[in-house]
């Protein structure tokens, strides 16, 4: 294994752990996120989702829930983004029952 495949490695088992949240609500929109969409995103868009989930859990549920949005136009997109992809037909069948 190079060491940039193990550095790859690494940073997915971080983004799969921090995108774990105390909320199962969190976790069924994150984790099949990152794992469907995360490496065909671009590096931006990349930067935006591991900014995200640093962010508290009663933010990322409101904007996740859509009961508001982030103010900032980054952080906005990543976030339609992975509401998005819960909301497409195609990804209910990845999800966790």
């Amino acid at each position: 294994m190079s060491e940039q495949s193990s550095m790859d490695a690494a940073l997915r088992k971080r983004l799969y752990w921090h995108s774990r949240r105390g909320m199962w609500e969190l976790d069924l929109l994150l984790i099949p996120f990152l794992e469907q969409c995360y490496d065909a995103l671009s590096e931006a868009d990349q930067a935006a989702y591991r900014s995200l989930i640093d962010e508290e859990d009663q933010d990322l549920f409101a904007w996740l829930m859509r009961r508001e949005w982030p103010e900032e136009p980054v952080r906005r997109r990543i976030v339609q983004m992975i509401v998005e992809h819960a909301e497409h037909p195609d990804s209910a069948a990845h999800r966790p029952v």
